[in-house]
């Protein structure tokens, strides 16, 4: 059996577990049986946005005649020359990373799985591998649900939409969170003429307001089918057959491509875990406590497999926490985290950061609710903005901001004026004392606030 000081098993989030302790004289073996990077870089974030983006360019262009432009001839996409582009990109961006690891003669890389033969033993291609401290970060992967016909047909998850080649003329798109509604946005501007199948509400995590304002938005420039449950498929000839039902009975819907994007599920079910006393939760997520420990000693995990947040910039900041704490302080530390934003990357976007007003209202928590339109700012007006508006909910007796929604052009940006003021425990009054750029797209956020101080002012 081959003894490291840390093994690391997943390569995405999992990587701040790797180079870090190798540069302090840590033996470390990284595992990872696909490409180097994890889900962000090879299959999901990166490569989304560098698709998403160029959308963006042409959706903006189709609404050029509310400025009174005219922007002459037809505006296509080079489609397999932009997704041959993109993926190119991100696969010397992993491909980079294999020479850094050869470099090291701290780390080992095993291009292979890792599955546990008992607590803190893992069999790698042969090998037993064991180690002080095992870190997973074997992350999630897309849930495929179980409808009759489905299986065996050429659909796509967010991995083969974000590879294909080839423009589809129809596109169906099974699901409503982000990963579909992102992937099917980008399809549609591209001008695959785009259907999205929608069991119940679209994005239906986010606050309310958010949740009827996307859909009103969205369905203005996409055809969105709510409350729609997908019965059968069918694959003939080159074409998808799906048989649905919705609130006004029976209908059946074709098209040349199908996107499966209805959730996520932990690979926790590739590992072994029944081998050791690692416990996993009734949807099989790792149980971990507030050290981010397991329930084998020894054995830690973070990220989406242990089922508390699912972005990038949550895992990097568990994995440096882990760093930090380990094997830099060298004290066993309680993860305490910050206000954790997110984002949808469609037209329009959407971000968010603390709580919703539904989870308010279920916790028993006092609050106000402000909501300001983009249209009420002058940068607003320029954009001619529709349906946009940025929402905050706050403390009346602290006056701290609860939670921030954001639905609108550079959501994503926006949000972080929230993000900080929330990290800084900051109140309504500092983010009043600020002067602001006019005319700048935060102002919007201002004037959130202001609106807030006068409900409170009552």
């Amino acid at each position: 059996m081959k003894k490291y000081d840390i093994l690391v098993i997943g390569s995405g989030g999992g990587t701040k577990l790797v180079t870090p302790p190798s540069k302090l004289g840590y033996k470390v073996a990284i595992l990872e049986k696909d490409r180097l990077g994890g889900t962000c870089l090879n299959r999901g974030c990166i490569p989304s946005k560098m698709i998403i983006y160029p959308a963006e360019i042409l959706a903006l262009a189709k609404d050029a005649s509310r400025f009174q432009l005219d922007i002459p001839g037809p505006r296509k996409v080079d489609f397999k020359t932009l997704i041959e582009r993109v993926s190119a990109t991100v696969d010397a961006d992993s491909d980079s990373i294999i020479p850094a690891y050869e470099k090291n003669p701290n780390i080992d890389y095993y291009p292979y799985e890792g599955r546990f033969v008992e607590n803190k033993v893992v069999r790698v291609n042969g090998e037993l591998l064991t180690a002080d401290r095992i870190f997973i970060a074997a992350g999630c992967r897309p849930s495929i649900p179980d409808i009759p016909g489905l299986a065996g047909t050429p659909y796509m998850t967010s991995r083969e939409a974000l590879r294909r080649t080839d423009l589809p003329d129809r596109l169906l798109v099974i699901g409503g969170g982000y990963i579909g509604l992102e992937l099917g946005f980008a399809y549609s501007a591209f001008g695959s003429k785009t259907t999205f199948l929608v069991r119940n509400r679209m994005i239906s995590h986010e606050d309310k307001d958010i949740i009827d304002g996307f859909e009103k938005a969205f369905s203005k420039k996409e055809d969105v089918r709510l409350g729609t449950n997908v019965k059968k498929v069918e694959y003939k000839k080159g074409i998808f057959h799906l048989e649905c039902e919705d609130a006004n009975g029976a209908f059946s819907i074709e098209g040349d491509a199908l996107l499966v994007a209805t959730g996520i599920k932990p690979n926790t079910d590739w590992l072994d875990l029944q081998n050791t006393s690692i416990q996993t939760n009734e949807k099989g997520y790792i149980k971990t406590n507030e050290y981010l420990e397991t329930t084998s000693p020894g054995v830690y995990a973070f990220g989406d497999i242990i089922g508390k947040y699912f972005f990038r910039h949550s895992v990097n900041f568990e994995g440096e926490f882990l760093f930090q704490s380990l094997y830099v302080d060298k004290e066993r530390k309680q993860v305490d985290y910050p206000p954790v934003p997110h984002a949808v990357f469609t037209h329009p976007q959407v971000a968010a950061v603390g709580k919703t007003e539904q989870q308010l209202i279920k916790e028993g928590i006092e609050y106000i609710s402000a909501i300001n339109p983009y249209s009420s700012s002058a940068t607003g007006m320029a954009r001619l903005s529709e349906d946009q508006f940025v929402k905050i909910l706050v403390s009346p007796k602290t006056r701290k901001i609860l939670g921030a929604h954001i639905i609108g052009d550079e959501a994503s940006n926006l949000i972080h004026l929230f993000v900080l003021l929330m990290t800084m425990d900051g109140t309504l009054e500092d983010l009043l004392r600020m002067i602001y750029v006019h005319p700048a797209l935060p102002e919007i956020a201002r004037n959130a606030a202001r609106k807030a101080r006068e409900i409170l002012s009552v």
